[in-house]
């Protein structure tokens, strides 16, 4: 049986709470050996800022040699892919807004091969704060841009860079989060 393909996008620059979620998440993920998962940490991938130049209108690719071609290919290779990210100024942090620019480039493509994605969002403030709505309305926007489904958002409170960590019903909620990945590619 071929295994389904889980893309984790961390949007995280730093070791944090962010970190801390995906960690939980893997050790759910131990029980789905039926995943395969890549993570890819958006920091750390070479990516230019998209001019809207429309060149990859007609080529497919950006015109800047990075790495969005990759990473573009990643998701299409991917069933389920997951948004992780702190929140920096009431959005996702400026990492992965890059990779998501980038999806430009193949929104096309994108749109016949439906996927299904998560977010895991975690910010200073009180989860009452609009910053979780703000970029939850976002990932909604771009899933259904792209004729994605939009499985999951969940949004945690953490202020010092160990305090998810110390939130015992948070990291088993992101535990439980790998059955809920598991069961939406089965389908």
């Amino acid at each position: 049986m071929e295994k389904k393909k889980l893309l984790i996008f961390n949007g995280s620059p730093r070791e944090g709470n962010t970190v801390e979620a995906l960690k939980a998440l893997r050790e759910g993920l131990k029980d789905h050996p039926e995943l395969e998962v890549r993570e890819i940490k958006a920091a750390d991938v070479n990516i230019i800022p998209c001019t809207g130049c429309d060149v990859c209108m007609s080529s497919g690719d950006c015109i800047y040699e990075d790495e969005s071609y990759d990473t573009n290919r990643a998701i299409l290779e991917a069933d389920f892919i997951l948004f992780a990210t702190p929140v920096y100024w009431w959005g996702i942090t400026s990492q992965l807004k890059l990779v998501i620019d980038k999806f430009y480039a193949c929104h096309e493509i994108f749109k016949k091969n439906p996927k299904k994605i998560g977010t895991i969002v975690i910010g200073e403030a009180g989860l009452y704060d609009p910053q979780y709505e703000i970029i939850e309305k976002q990932f909604w926007c771009i899933a259904d841009y792209l004729n994605w489904t939009k499985v999951f958002s969940k949004s945690y409170s953490a202020n010092k860079p160990t305090d998810l960590s110390e939130q015992a019903d948070s990291l088993e909620e992101i535990r439980r989060l790998a059955v809920v990945i598991a069961e939406a590619v089965a389908d």
